[in-house]
């Protein structure tokens, strides 16, 4: 395994960016939102996946379908955040009309368009996956199904009756000014945890451990068992989470946390459960994508402990952003190049071994030279080959 993390230019290298998207992630899958998201007709969820606006949308026949979120017409962007557009989609500038399948079906002054066949003009399909409730698209179809994707955590996700889940509060995104390598890093970077954050640490302390799981697939856990440190939230969340009668008894009191490569992240707790996705913009800003669930639970006591877990994790979400830009800083400096691993850190390593496998360009600890990293990448492939 990878004794050095990976090198500080492909954190900054918009031609390695080029390359991620190109082999990995534009055929990878991204999470949208839950299907309680947008449960009537008409209710809609928008996304944007580099330059690419899309959305998900609930038809007139209760199914979901994804789109491209740009007219047939001139490409006006037809939809913006999330909302209910009735039983058509209308364009904000010559006000062509969809329905939610899809299908053109207005056209203002028609008789202005010779020979127009508005079969011809429906909205652009993009592919889309419900998968334990969430809805899932992406841009490239030349890749594994979602089932696929998460079979590694099928088994626990079955757990916690994600079809049923009802979001806490909206979706979030955070903006941040870093790679966004340096935002999965982090995520699967357990010796920081000690150190960084006070809180989770009172809460999870002894018990927080980590697992590769392989193809850059990594699992985090630890047990409320006992509380640490000062943290008055942490001290609480302990004592006032109820039972949770579904769960086996040794997921009760279990914080668990996957990381699917690329970019997804599950975090299942005992009281909800919350998606976290890490999308580039572009080489050094990344947007984090994530939002919280849970099962309908009337008991004041587990309202206050899901509070207090939203609480808790905004304290970690500000002290991780703290860190992966300051990360981020430093990657651009010429004095790093690269660090070293210890034994302990297997999910890092894991990760970094299974980037290099994809792209053994980034083997090289120093940048190559402009124009260059996608030709010194196909024939590095080339050799893997021979």
């Amino acid at each position: 395994m990878s004794t050095q993390t990976l090198p500080a230019w492909i954190y900054q290298s918009e031609e390695f960016l080029k390359l991620e998207r190109a082999h990995f992630l534009e055929n990878s899958w991204t999470l949208v939102c839950h299907v309680s998201d947008i449960p009537n007709p008409g209710d809609y969820q928008t996304i944007t996946l580099f330059d690419e606006p899309l959305f998900v949308i609930r038809t007139d026949n209760g199914g979901i379908r994804g789109f491209y979120n740009l007219c047939r017409h001139r490409a006006a962007k037809l939809l913006d955040g999330a909302g209910n557009c009735g039983n058509r989609i209308l364009c904000p500038y010559h006000a062509w009309g969809y329905d939610p399948s899809g299908v053109l079906t207005w056209v203002p002054f028609e008789d202005q368009y010779a020979d127009l066949d508005k079969s011809e003009h429906a909205l652009v399909p993009v592919d889309t996956e419900v998968y334990f409730g969430f809805v899932f698209v992406r841009t490239q179809s030349d890749g594994e199904s979602v089932a696929e994707t998460l079979r590694p955590i099928a088994d626990e996700l079955s757990l916690y009756r994600l079809e049923e889940v009802v979001p806490l509060d909206g979706l979030s995104e955070r903006l941040t000014r870093c790679n966004w390598k340096n935002g999965t890093d982090n995520y699967v970077d357990a010796l920081h945890v000690k150190l960084a954050h006070p809180g989770l640490n009172s809460l999870l302390n002894t018990t927080y451990t980590l697992k590769d799981l392989g193809d850059g697939h990594s699992c985090l856990q630890g047990q409320v068992e006992n509380v640490v440190g000062r943290s008055e939230i942490a001290r609480r969340y302990h004592e006032v989470l109820p039972d949770v009668d579904f769960l086996p008894d040794n997921y009760k009191r279990r914080w668990l946390y996957f990381m699917i490569w690329p970019n997804l992240a599950f975090n299942l707790y005992p009281d909800q459960v919350e998606f976290m996705q890490f999308l580039p913009i572009d080489a050094t800003h990344t947007l984090i994508r994530f939002g919280n669930y849970a099962l309908p639970d009337s008991r004041p006591e587990m309202a206050e402990a899901r509070q207090l877990n939203l609480d808790l994790n905004a304290q970690v979400g500000e002290e991780d952003t703290d860190l992966i830009e300051r990360v981020q800083v430093g990657m651009a400096s010429g004095s790093y190049q690269a660090g070293p691993l210890g034994e302990n850190e297997v999910c890092l390593r894991a990760f970094a071994d299974h980037l290099r496998a994809l792209l053994p360009v980034a083997q090289r600890t120093q940048a190559p030279e402009a124009g260059t990293i996608a030709t010194l990448n196909r024939n590095a492939l080339k050799d893997d080959n021979s």
